[in-house]
C-alpha cells in the first residue's frame, strides 16, 4: 500500500536535509515524499531547490507562509498514495516508528492514527511543564465535545487513509488543524486509534513555533467545530 508522506516546513534550514534522509531510509516498502515549504524566509527555500533531490517525489512552495494547516491541506492535495502520513520537519518525531504508527490501518483497522506522546513506554525528552498542562487541558476540552478518549490531541504524528481524510473539509491554515481534524473524524465516525510514539521536543532557541496564541485559537477551534459543525 502506497504512503504518502507529506512534510510541510517553515524556516527549517537546520532540520530538513536530516528529516528528508530519515525519511527516505524509513521502513515503507512503497512511498511518496511530498514536501510543502510554507513560505520560509531563512534559506529552507534555497537549500530545499539546491540540495533536496530525489527519490523526493515533490516540493511545492508556497508563496507566503500560511500555517501549517494550509501547507498540509496543499500536501494532501497533491498526494497520490492509498494512505496520508504526517511527518513535521522538526526531527521532533523519528521515521523509524512508521512501522508503529501505520500498522493499525495496514491491519484494516483504522482509518486514523494517532501518535501519542503520553502513552507507551517510548523515550520522551522532558521540557515544559505548562506546555503539557497546556495539551492535557486542550486534551480533556477536545474529548468533552467529541467523546473520544484521546490521550493526546495536539500530536502532530498522524495517518489517515486518504479517501477519510480527503473528503474531510478542512479550515484551519494553523496549529488549530489538530483539533479541527480530531472534531471531524469523530463526526465522521471514523475508526481512530491512537499507538504510543517517542518525542524528542526541541526548545524555543531550537525552533519550536507553536505559542500561547495558537493555544487560544485551539480552544476556539474546539468549540467552533464541535458545536458549530
Amino acid at each position: 500500500m502506497k504512503v504518502s508522506v507529506i512534510i510541510p516546513c517553515f524556516n527549517e534550514c537546520s532540520t530538513i536535509e536530516r528529516i528528508v534522509e530519515a525519511v527516505r531510509k524509513a521502513p515503507l516498502a512503497d512511498r511518496e515524499i511530498i514536501i510543502v515549504d510554507d513560505g520560509s524566509t531563512d534559506g529552507t527555500t534555497t537549500l530545499l531547490k539546491e540540495r533536496i533531490t530525489p527519490p523526493v517525489d515533490r516540493i511545492i512552495y508556497q508563496p507566503d507562509n500560511r500555517g501549517k494547516g494550509a501547507a498540509l491541506r496543499t500536501g494532501f492535495a497533491a498526494s497520490t498514495g492509498a494512505v496520508i502520513l504526517v511527518q513535521d520537519a522538526d526531527l521532533e518525531y523519528d521515521p523509524a516508528e512508521y512501522p508503529i504508527l501505520l500498522q493499525p490501518i495496514l491491519s484494516g483497522e483504522a482509518d486514523a492514527v494517532f501518535g501519542s506522546r503520553f502513552m507507551g513506554s517510548r523515550p520522551h525528552r522532558v521540557l515544559y511543564f505548562w506546555h503539557m498542562v497546556g495539551n492535557k487541558f486542550l486534551t480533556l476540552l477536545s474529548n468533552m465535545l467529541t467523546n473520544l478518549n484521546l490521550t493526546d490531541v495536539e500530536t502532530g504524528y498522524k495517518a489517515f487513509r486518504a479517501s477519510v481524510i480527503k473528503r474531510l473539509e478542512l479550515r484551519e491554515n494553523r496549529f488549530g488543524f489538530e483539533v479541527e481534524i480530531a472534531a471531524k473524524l469523530a463526526q465522521a465516525r471514523c475508526r481512530m486509534y491512537e499507538v504510543g510514539v517517542s518525542y524528542s521536543g526541541r526548545t524555543y532557541d531550537q525552533g519550536k513555533k507553536v505559542n500561547w496564541k495558537d493555544g487560544i485559537r485551539a480552544i476556539y477551534a474546539i468549540l467552533r467545530y464541535n458545536l458549530f459543525p
